[in-house]
């Protein structure tokens, strides 16, 4: 987990001698970007130009080669037409730099990356139609179907076993649900844990395996307009979870994500189905799975952002953005139970004609 020591904190002056230094670049517009355990920044050096500088965490910093494979995989995807960003060379020619600044905390090493920027809105600021819905579940299942074919010397780093947020380490939140003793919800979350190791583990060796995107949410897919009600997704971001995992975990992390902020969450799981299984169709025990890896998606959700507000009292309004309102969904989840929510999904995927 990221501590606050952990987290970047770098100055808009800073931020201008690292781009004049790094890339060539003199920037006259900084804006702050939201982040979770990272910093980003907006940046516009003129003439139209625009790109996007994401300061990792001192933590995650010690792991290049992980960094090294986002880069990649990125590069991959974009050159395979879906819309990623891509880590643009500095004046020596690398795609990222390890930097020794000083945040407050003495000096740490942070590793320094200058992104494309993509256009759009982020799906979080829409009002989700079944059609955009039916889309991010095609996408989401493309860019594993995609990632299938990438190789590279180093893929195995991504086999990263004790990483806290991919759906393999569910038990793992057993170390900090004491964060939620106070809360009544609690009770739901050990209860979905348990159900996990008794439901799930003993499917795991049916799941297909892939490359996970691993956040594949409504802060991380930007959309634009696309005729006059409609949107199309124009852009996919934050590549920094991504692990070594299975078809399923992809499509129950796009589900829980999509329904945070939709008035109407239980309908999400439908469209975005229909729209996976028009590019990969579930068998029987990863179809069987679904139900309780998004309650067990929202859990995570839900514990980890309790013990990062306790290490980053400051980032609080961020940090429980998907956590506020994943409370009351995962309640209702579980009060509706499997049967029920199943029915729902899968009937509605089954009937749903794309747009």
């Amino acid at each position: 987990m990221i501590s606050k020591q952990s987290k970047p904190n770098l100055s808009h002056s800073q931020v201008s001698e690292l781009m004049k230094r790094l890339y060539g670049l003199s920037v006259s517009v900084i804006r702050p970007l939201p982040s979770y355990d990272d910093q980003n920044f907006h940046l516009c050096p003129g003439e139209g130009r625009e790109y996007v500088l994401k300061v990792m965490n001192s933590t995650d910093s010690h792991n290049t080669s992980v960094v090294e494979l986002q880069n990649h995989a990125m590069n991959f995807l974009h050159q395979r037409g879906l819309p990623a960003q891509t880590a643009l060379p500095t004046l020596t020619g690398q795609l990222m730099s390890a930097e020794q600044l000083d945040c407050g905390f003495g000096m740490q090493t942070y590793v320094v990356r200058l992104l494309t920027f993509l256009p759009g809105s982020t799906i979080a600021r829409i009002t989700c139609s079944p059609q955009i819905l039916y889309d991010v579940g095609k996408m989401a299942a493309t860019l594993d179907t995609v990632l299938l074919q990438m190789e590279h010397p180093n893929i195995s780093v991504l086999q990263r076993e004790n990483f806290i947020w991919n759906l393999s380490n569910v038990p793992l939140l057993n170390e900090y649900i004491h964060v939620m003793n106070t809360d009544p919800v609690q009770k739901v979350v050990k209860a979905v844990i348990e159900q996990y190791q008794i439901q799930v583990m003993p499917k795991l060796p049916l799941f297909r395996k892939c490359i996970n995107h691993g956040d594949f949410n409504d802060h991380n897919l930007l959309v634009i307009p696309d005729g006059t009600s409609k949107y199309k997704i124009s852009g996919i971001l934050d590549f920094g979870d991504m692990s070594s995992g299975y078809f399923i975990f992809e499509l129950a992390i796009t589900i829980m994500y999509m329904m945070i902020e939709n008035p109407n969450p239980v309908d999400v799981g439908g469209p975005v189905v229909a729209g996976w299984e028009s590019i990969f169709p579930l068998n029987e025990a990863e179809r069987d799975s679904l139900y309780l890896l998004v309650l067990c998606r929202f859990c995570q959700s839900l514990v980890l952002a309790r013990h990062s507000v306790i290490q980053q009292p400051e980032n609080e309004e961020y940090l429980m953005t998907t956590a506020r309102t994943g409370v009351r969904h995962l309640s209702h989840l579980w009060e509706l139970g499997k049967e029920e929510v199943e029915r729902i999904w899968f009937q509605s995927a089954a009937q749903f004609i794309q747009p």
